[in-house]
């Protein structure tokens, strides 16, 4: 516990109180921000959560994952104080593993968050020796001039947290992702004592949740989702398959428990729902005794007395759900009467995928359940009364919405005005925030941006191999071959490749001799002599090639020309 010297140590006059989002604001999803105390040349950091987002369809083509660019950050590593996450879900614990070794700062997580990362760490084969410092939940620790206290809220994920951070200069309350559920089945409810006695102690700003700002009223609770999905289970008549997304504890404990009253075996398929219910039960949320059986099994139960809860609620093409709608799973399969609830909300971006396993599924005869259909859902974020109810009792001086596109944010803003708060800011990714001394400022400009995952490596995203993909997507490609003599004659005529180019233009001609034709004329107004300059012939025929085709097609492709010069004689 700090020493009350440690918190009442004065500031110097020069002494500013920043923040800064590389990621999570005006946006959902990445979420990377960071605090700073001190001068403007002397900064000391504390980044809270370090997460992911996914690729959007057509606009990432071959990216598997997007990471906030921490460049920024990167640079004044010497002086980040530490990492410290909210909670486990990929948008803000995904990015830790890969880009931790830019920044090289102890990472602070409760026992459940901290259990995730050595797991997934497991699956590098511990190649990375990352310093995870393990904090009690509702824990209280010091590092640099930030004095950090856990406070555990509601979530759709245990030990999802609040914190309270408290420098020289006031003290912050960053929301992290929450909601108010009076009955969670798992883990506890926002302690409305503790906040009120942090409200007490003063909070200068409070920097919140505004994923559900647009919605009014209040959120359901898990334990009404729990009831529905007991009901469902009850009543049917054959198999049931639940997806939902694998970090959602109190979900799988309400599919267990659904089908143990239903008198039915449940069956886990998917790795990365093995790996959530262990650190479950490492960590107590769930018992040690809780009893499931593994999907090689599936085929030896009766249909009338399983139950399998599956990953891929959100179209994955290689999860668990989707190759049973491809009826290409080794193990799994389902058939008409059966019945898959998709136990979860999809992410924007992902409708085309979801909704391409839902119609297979019913297409084969399966009673598809989602959100629409019953209340086999809740979000984990606050409405409008949850976010009223917080501003009541914490009473900040200053807010700053996060976690959010901006209309969200826009949304959050006039709430927390209408609230009482008269001083408020909306701020998006980049834009460095004033927080003390004054008023909320936006003083200065950071460099921000996406760093995409590619197979195996990181890669940017402004001019790397996906923004060609891009490119190559919409137009195509054409390849030219040509080798000549020392003289500059031609060797052989020239060849050519097209992919992803129409076969013929609008007359019939085809799309190969319009090329070849231009690359010919090209070639015959420049003399032999010339042609030794290949740099100027291969700019030549590119530039004549991408035109050509350009007329006839209305569409400009990318070409690449290749030129070589045969040895020997002349």
């Amino acid at each position: 516990m700090p020493s009350d010297k440690t918190k009442r140590q004065s500031p110097r006059d020069q002494d500013e109180l920043v923040f800064l989002a590389l990621g999570g604001l005006g946006e959902i999803g990445m979420n990377a921000y960071l605090y700073g105390v001190g001068p403007p040349d002397a900064r000391r950091w504390l980044m809270v959560d370090l997460g992911i987002t996914f690729p959007e369809g057509e606009d990432d083509p071959g990216v598997d994952v997007i990471f906030p660019d921490l460049r920024f950050i990167e640079e004044e590593k010497s002086t980040l104080a530490g990492i410290v996450i909210t909670h486990a879900h990929e948008d803000h614990i995904g990015a830790v593993i890969e880009l931790w070794s830019r920044l090289g700062a102890p990472v602070y997580a409760t026992p459940f968050t901290a259990g995730m990362l050595k797991a997934k760490l497991s699956e590098y084969g511990n190649r990375l020796q990352i310093p995870i410092r393990e904090v009690p939940l509702n824990g209280r620790f010091q590092t640099g001039p930030f004095d950090v206290e856990f406070m555990e809220m509601s979530h759709s994920i245990p030990e999802s947290s609040a914190l309270a951070i408290r420098t020289p200069l006031g003290t912050i309350l960053h929301t992290g992702d929450w909601k108010i559920d009076l009955t969670p089945t798992i883990g506890g409810r926002p302690d409305e004592a503790r906040l009120t006695a942090l409200g007490d102690e003063g909070v200068l700003a409070l920097i919140g949740d505004s994923t559900n700002a647009m919605r009014e009223g209040s959120s359901p609770s898990e334990r009404d989702v729990a009831k529905t999905i007991a009901a469902l289970v009850k009543d049917a008549p054959h198999r049931v398959a639940v997806t939902t997304f694998a970090s959602n504890v109190a979900r799988i404990k309400a599919v267990a428990d659904a089908a143990r009253a239903a008198g039915r075996e449940l069956v886990v398929a998917g790795r990365a729902l093995h790996r959530v219910i262990q650190v479950a039960i490492d960590t107590g949320y769930l018992p040690q005794g809780f009893r499931y059986v593994d999907q090689q099994q599936y085929s030896e139960l009766k249909r009338s007395k399983v139950v399998c809860i599956c990953t891929g609620s959100q179209g994955e093409p290689r999860a668990a759900m989707a190759r049973v709608a491809e009826n290409e799973h080794p193990d799994i399969s389902m058939d008409k009467g059966d019945i898959a609830i998709f136990s979860s909300r999809t992410i924007p971006g992902n409708e085309r995928a979801v909704g391409w396993i839902q119609n297979s599924l019913v297409r084969m005869g399966v009673e598809v359940v989602t959100d629409s259909d019953a209340l086999v859902h809740v979000t984990g974020h606050p409405r409008r009364e949850e976010l009223r109810q917080l501003y009541s009792w914490v009473r900040p001086k200053s807010a700053i919405p996060m976690h959010g596109e901006a209309r969200h944010l826009k949304a959050h803003a006039e709430l927390a005005r209408e609230a009482g708060v008269a001083d408020v800011q909306i701020a998006y990714n980049g834009e460095i925030v004033r927080i003390a001394p004054g008023p909320l400022r936006i003083i200065d400009d950071a460099p921000v941006g996406r760093l995409f995952r590619d197979g195996r490596l990181i890669v940017p995203s402004g001019d790397g191999p996906v923004r060609e993909r891009r490119k190559l997507a919409s137009v195509g490609i054409i390849a030219v071959s040509l080798v000549f003599t020392r003289k500059g004659d031609l060797a052989v005529d020239p060849q050519v490749a097209l992919d992803g180019i129409p076969a013929e233009d609008n007359e019939g001609d085809p799309m190969e001799d319009i090329v070849l034709s231009s690359i010919e004329g090209t070639l015959r107004s420049i003399p032999p002599g010339r042609r030794r300059d290949l740099e100027m012939v291969i700019e030549a025929v590119r530039r004549s090639v991408r035109s050509s085709v350009a007329n006839a097609w209305g569409k400009k492709p990318i070409v690449k020309v290749l030129a070589s010069v045969i040895e020997g004689k002349a």
